[in-house]
């Protein structure tokens, strides 16, 4: 409880300095790198976003989980992104998750670094214990396309389409993991649907 009252008044005391921004999802089925995180059941998901003219953003998010005796997922994250003069666009963070209802050892942490140009994109994160993951994506007018692969884990494909919903901003993607014969875990896929806002 103090933690949340702590990122609630850090935010606030932030936004001072720089804009604040939140925002909520509902989606039909909760995909993470290419495995589901709700068992095939609906995502609630939601967040609080800080970023200032110089770069700098902070940000909070939680959705709903269903695994390992999890039921919570919250994340916290900080990182400096920008762009050149010649259109590059980068991106370098910290993300932590957290799973409050279980052991802290299911807690993990990843940085990243990421470089965009002309709707390609490509990321690389660094984890502290459940290995490296990289993604490869392509978005063209309301279609996108990624692909991810995670150390010692399996392979993902997403295939995306965007459009607004009323006021709300909403997609349909179709999700596929394949994973390694050593990582003990099945291979998925699936259609989703989301829809959410930003305040």
């Amino acid at each position: 409880m103090k933690k949340g009252i702590m990122t609630i008044v850090i935010f606030l005391t932030l936004n001072v300095f720089g804009e604040v921004s939140s925002n909520f999802t509902f989606s039909s089925n909760y995909f993470w790198r290419g495995m589901t995180q709700t068992m095939d059941a609906p995502g609630y998901s939601g967040g609080f976003d800080y970023s200032s003219e110089s770069g700098f953003y902070a940000g909070t998010w939680g959705s709903n989980v269903a695994f390992g005796g999890a039921g919570l997922e919250l994340d916290t994250y900080f990182g400096y992104a920008g762009e050149t003069e010649g259109g590059l666009g980068f991106d370098v963070g910290y993300i932590n998750y957290a799973y409050p209802e279980v052991s802290p050892s299911a807690d993990f942490s990843e940085t990243y670094i990421g470089l965009s140009y002309s709707g390609l994109g490509f990321t690389y994160y660094v984890g502290d214990e459940f290995g490296d993951y990289y993604d490869i994506s392509y978005g063209v007018g309301d279609f996108s396309v990624s692909y991810g692969d995670y150390e010692d884990t399996g392979s993902n494909f997403l295939l995306g389409y965007g459009f607004s919903l009323g006021d709300y901003d909403a997609s349909i993607n179709y999700s596929s993991f394949t994973a390694e014969d050593a990582s003990g875990l099945e291979d998925e896929d699936g259609l989703f649907f989301t829809v959410g806002a930003s305040f």
